[in-house]
C-alpha cells in the first residue's frame, strides 16, 4: 500500500465510527451526544452556492437560539461549540436523529452502510423518492470517498450537486465533507477539494487539520495560482482557530506541523520570504517545531531566491537542532546545488559520501568561500541565526556515514544528460550497475535518464535498445519512459513509429496513455501539418476518460491556426473557456489571435483582441507579434500605424516631449527584434519613413540590431523614383515635402546618399520633385 493511501486509511479509521467520522471527537447523528463547531445564526442556514470559490469574510455574531450548551467561547465570537444531551432541532447544523423504524428506505440504506456494501447502498440511494436522512448521506458520501474510484467520487460529487440544488447541504455533516475534500484531493480535483473547504468554513464547520492540509499541499504544488490560494486557505483556517479561547475545543483542527510544512513549500514556490518566517515564526504558538521536512522546504527557499551561499547553513542548522537527518535533506542540497549550475560542489557530496566522510558541512564551506551576502532586514539572519556568527564556529559533522543512493547518482545523470554528456551519463549507468549496496543500483528512473539523453542526441534507436534492455532484466518501465520516446520521435517527425509505439505502450506493456501522450502525439501531428491527426487524438483523450490540460486546448488550437482554419480554433477556445478545470491565459489568446492574423484578417483579430482586453488580459509581445504579421499579410499599413502607437504608450516612448498616461495604467512591455522588424518593414514599404526611424530608434535602444540591408533594398526596389506631379496642389506638395524630409533622414541613417551630404548620385529623373527641392 503507497504511503498516501496508508495516510488516507489512517484518517479514515481515526474517527470513532469509521463509515463517516472525519473528526475523532465527532460522533455519528444516531448517537444522542454530538459536539459540533458552527456559526449560531437566528435563522435557517441556507447554502445556495456552497461549492462557489470564493474568499471567505468572517460572519457576523448574533445570539444563539440555543439555552442548553456549553459555550467556551465569548458571546461576540461567531463560533459557537453546542453540546447536546438530546437531539437537537437546530436547522443551523445537521441534526441528530435516531435511527429510522425498521421497513423505512432510510433503515434499509443504514443497514447497508454499516455493513460497508457501498454498491448496494447506492442503488437504494437512486431508488429512494425522498431525500434519505443526515446520516444515511453522510455515510453514503464518506463510503463513497474512501473507495477513491473515478466513479466512486462522482456519484459522492452528485450528492453534493442534488443537496445544493434543493439547499439541503446541511444535511451533511463535516465529517463527510472533509473526507470528500481529501478524496478529491487525491484523484487531482484540487478546485473542487478547495471549494469544498472554504464553503465549510462559510457554514461554520472547521475541517480536521488532515482534510484542510492536504488541500493546502496539494495546492502549494501545483502551478499557476496554487500556492497564492495555498496561502489564503491556510490563513482562513487559522484565522478562524485562533477566536477559540480554549485551544483544545479546536485541537484537531489546528495546524500541525505537516500543515505548516505545505503552507511553507507554497511560499518557497513563490520565493515568499517574509511570509515564509512569519509562519515559521508562527509555529511554536501552536505547538508546532520545525522538524527535517521543514528545512528541506527552506533549502528550496534559498534556492528559489538565488541563495547558495546559504545552503551549508541549513544543513548546520539541522544537526545543531539535533532533528534527525533524512537522505531527502542530502537529496535537496545535491538538487539545489545543480539547480544553481554548480555540478562541482553536487559531485563532491556525492564523493564524499561514496568515502564515507561525515565532515560534509566543513566540505560545503570550502566549496563556497564567497561570504555570506548582506542585506539589511534579511529574513534569513532570523531563519539561519548559525550564518550570522562565523566566528571560531567549527561546522558539525554528520551523526553516521550517509552513503549516496540511486536517486542522487540519477540526478547527477540528469545534468549530464541535459548538458548532451550521453557518454558521461552511460559510463555512470554502467558505474551503478556494479555497486555492491543494492540501493545504488539503476532503477527505472536511472534508465529513463539514459533514454532521455540518447532521444536528446537523436539517437532513437539506441535509445530503443535501452528500453529492451529494461524489458530483458526486468526492470518495468513507467508511462514517462514511453512519452520520453514518443516526444523523441515526434521531435524527428516519425509519426508512424510515434503511433506504433502508443500501440507497444498500451498492448504490450499495458500502460494507459495519459494527457503528455497526447499532448506530445498532438504536437507530432502539427509537426507534419496534420491538423486531422490531432483532432482525432484530442477526441479519443477524451474518449479515454482523460481530461484535456491548458497545453491540450493551445496545442489543438494552434494545430488549426496554422493549417488556415481559425473559426475552429475558435471552437476550442470556447470549449476551453467553459472548461472549469482549465484556467484560460494569454497563450491561449494569442493563438486565437494568430489563426485570424495568418489569414491577414486584421478586423477579426482586433476583436478577439478587445474580447480579450474584456477578460482581464492585456495583450503581450507575442499579441502585437501576431497582430503586425496580420497587418503585413492585408497590406494595411495604417493598422500598423495605429499599432505602433499603442506599443509607444506601452513602452513609455515620449510623444510630443512627454510621456503618454496610458503607459503608467498599462503593465510595461519590452518589444522584441520580430515585432519591431516586421513593423519598421511595413512602414518602410508604405514609405512611412518618419514612423520608420522612431522603430529602429527603439530598436536600437533594446539593443536590436536593425537589418540596414534588408531596409536599402526596399528602399532602392520600391521608392527611388518617387515624385509628384508639378501640377499637384500646394497642400499636396506641401506633405510631399514633409515627405521627402522624412524620406531624407531615412537614407542619411541608411547611408544612401542624401541632402544632408552632397553628392552627384541620383536615382530620380529630371523631372522629380526631389532633385527639384534639392537643387
Amino acid at each position: 500500500m503507497s504511503k498516501g493511501s496508508s495516510l488516507f486509511k489512517k484518517y479514515w479509521n481515526s474517527a470513532h465510527l469509521r463509515a463517516s467520522a472525519l473528526h475523532p471527537k465527532w460522533t455519528s447523528h444516531e448517537h444522542q451526544t454530538s459536539t459540533l463547531i458552527f456559526i449560531a445564526k437566528s435563522h435557517p442556514f441556507q447554502v445556495s452556492h456552497a461549492l462557489t470559490v470564493h474568499r471567505i469574510s468572517p460572519p457576523p455574531s448574533s445570539p444563539s437560539t440555543t439555552t442548553s450548551s456549553s459555550i467556551t467561547s465569548k458571546t461576540t465570537n461567531p463560533f459557537r461549540v453546542l453540546t447536546t444531551t438530546k437531539p437537537s432541532n437546530l436547522s443551523l447544523i445537521t441534526s441528530t436523529t435516531n435511527t429510522p423504524p425498521p421497513g423505512s428506505q432510510d433503515h434499509a440504506l443504514l443497514t447497508l452502510l454499516r455493513q460497508r456494501k457501498t454498491e448496494e447502498a447506492w442503488l437504494v440511494y437512486t431508488q429512494c423518492t425522498h431525500l434519505p436522512n443526515p446520516t444515511c448521506l453522510s455515510r453514503l458520501v464518506s463510503q463513497l470517498s474512501y473507495q477513491k474510484t473515478p466513479l466512486s467520487l462522482t456519484r459522492a460529487q452528485s450528492i453534493i450537486q442534488r443537496l445544493r440544488q434543493e439547499r439541503q447541504l446541511h444535511r451533511l455533516d463535516a465529517n463527510s465533507l472533509g473526507l470528500l475534500a481529501v478524496a478529491a484531493t487525491k484523484a487531482g480535483h484540487t478546485l473542487y477539494a478547495t471549494s469544498i473547504i472554504k464553503s465549510m468554513l462559510i457554514s461554520g464547520y472547521l475541517p480536521h487539520v488532515k482534510a484542510w492540509s492536504a488541500v493546502v499541499s496539494r495546492l502549494a504544488a501545483s502551478g499557476d495560482d496554487g500556492p497564492a490560494e495555498a496561502i489564503k486557505l491556510f490563513d482562513s483556517v487559522t484565522r478562524k482557530v485562533r477566536r477559540f479561547a480554549d485551544p483544545t475545543v479546536v485541537k484537531d483542527s489546528r495546524p500541525d506541523t505537516a500543515a505548516y510544512n505545505a503552507v511553507l513549500n507554497a511560499c518557497a514556490n513563490l520565493g515568499e520570504t517574509k511570509k515564509f518566517l512569519q509562519l515559521f515564526d508562527e509555529m511554536p504558538e501552536l505547538g508546532c517545531e520545525p522538524d527535517v521536512l521543514t528545512y528541506n522546504v527552506m533549502i528550496k527557499l534559498c534556492a528559489r531566491v538565488g541563495r547558495k551561499d546559504l545552503l551549508a547553513f541549513v544543513l548546520e542548522r539541522i544537526l545543531e537542532k539535533r532533528i534527525s537527518l533524512c537522505m531527502t535533506t542530502l537529496h535537496s542540497l545535491v538538487a539545489a546545488y545543480v539547480g544553481f549550475g554548480d555540478l562541482e560542489t553536487a559531485e563532491k557530496i556525492v564523493q564524499a559520501m561514496r568515502e564515507g566522510r561525515q565532515d560534509l558541512c566543513k566540505i560545503l564551506r570550502e566549496s563556497n568561500l564567497e561570504s555570506t551576502s548582506k542585506i539589511e532586514g534579511d529574513v534569513f539572519e532570523k531563519l539561519l541565526p548559525n550564518s550570522t556568527n562565523l566566528s571560531n564556529y567549527e561546522p558539525p559533522e554528520l551523526p553516521k556515514v550517509y552513503a549516496p543512493d540511486t536517486r542522487m547518482y540519477t540526478t547527477l545523470m540528469k545534468v549530464y544528460m541535459k548538458q548532451g554528456r550521453v557518454t558521461d551519463t552511460v559510463r555512470m549507468l554502467e558505474a551503478m550497475r556494479h555497486q555492491e549496496d543494492s540501493t545504488s543500483h539503476p532503477d527505472h528512473v536511472t534508465y529513463t535518464t539514459v533514454i532521455s539523453a540518447f532521444v536528446k542526441s537523436g539517437s532513437m534507436i539506441r535509445a530503443r535498445q535501452v528500453l529492451a534492455e529494461m524489458t530483458r532484466i526486468g526492470v518495468p518501465a513507467n508511462r514517462v519512459t514511453y512519452n520520453i520516446l514518443l516526444k523523441g520521435y515526434c521531435q524527428q517527425l516519425q509519426i508512424n513509429q510515434a503511433k506504433e509505439l502508443i500501440r507497444e505502450m498500451i498492448d504490450g506493456a499495458g500502460i494507459e496513455p495519459d494527457v503528455v501522450s497526447y499532448n506530445t502525439l498532438i504536437d507530432g501531428c502539427i509537426l507534419v501539418d496534420d491538423s486531422a491527426g490531432a483532432l482525432t487524438y484530442f477526441n479519443e483523450m477524451r474518449t479515454r476518460g482523460i481530461a484535456p490540460t491548458k497545453i491540450s486546448y493551445t496545442t489543438l488550437m494552434k494545430a488549426f491556426a496554422l493549417s488556415g482554419q481559425p473559426k475552429l480554433a475558435r471552437e476550442v477556445f470556447d470549449e476551453m473557456f467553459k472548461d472549469p478545470r482549465v484556467k484560460v491565459d494569454v497563450v491561449a489568446w494569442n493563438m486565437l489571435v494568430e489563426g485570424y492574423c495568418r489569414l491577414g484578417l486584421v478586423d477579426e483579430a482586433k476583436n478577439i483582441i478587445q474580447e480579450m482586453k474584456e477578460n482581464g488580459f492585456q495583450p503581450n509581445v507575442g499579441t502585437y507579434g501576431s497582430l503586425a504579421n496580420g497587418i503585413a499579410v492585408a497590406r494595411k499599413p495604417g493598422e500598423a500605424l495605429l499599432l505602433w502607437n499603442e506599443i509607444k504608450e506601452r513602452c513609455g516612448i515620449e510623444k510630443e516631449g512627454e510621456i503618454s498616461n496610458s503607459s503608467q495604467a498599462l503593465p510595461p512591455l519590452k518589444p522584441d527584434e520580430g515585432l519591431l522588424d516586421t513593423l519598421a518593414d511595413i512602414c518602410v514599404r508604405a514609405a512611412f519613413f518618419r514612423k520608420a526611424l522612431e522603430i529602429v530608434a527603439c530598436m536600437e535602444e533594446h539593443g536590436i540590431p536593425p537589418n540596414k540591408t534588408k531596409y536599402t533594398r526596399i528602399y532602392v526596389e520600391m521608392h527611388s523614383r518617387m515624385f509628384t506631379s508639378k501640377h499637384a496642389s500646394k497642400a499636396r506638395q506641401d506633405r510631399r515635402r514633409e515627405r521627402k524630409r522624412a524620406a531624407e533622414a531615412f537614407k542619411f541613417w541608411l547611408g544612401l546618399p542624401n541632402s544632408y551630404y552632397g553628392s552627384e548620385w541620383r536615382l530620380e529623373p529630371d523631372g522629380d520633385e526631389y532633385a527639384s527641392d534639392s537643387a
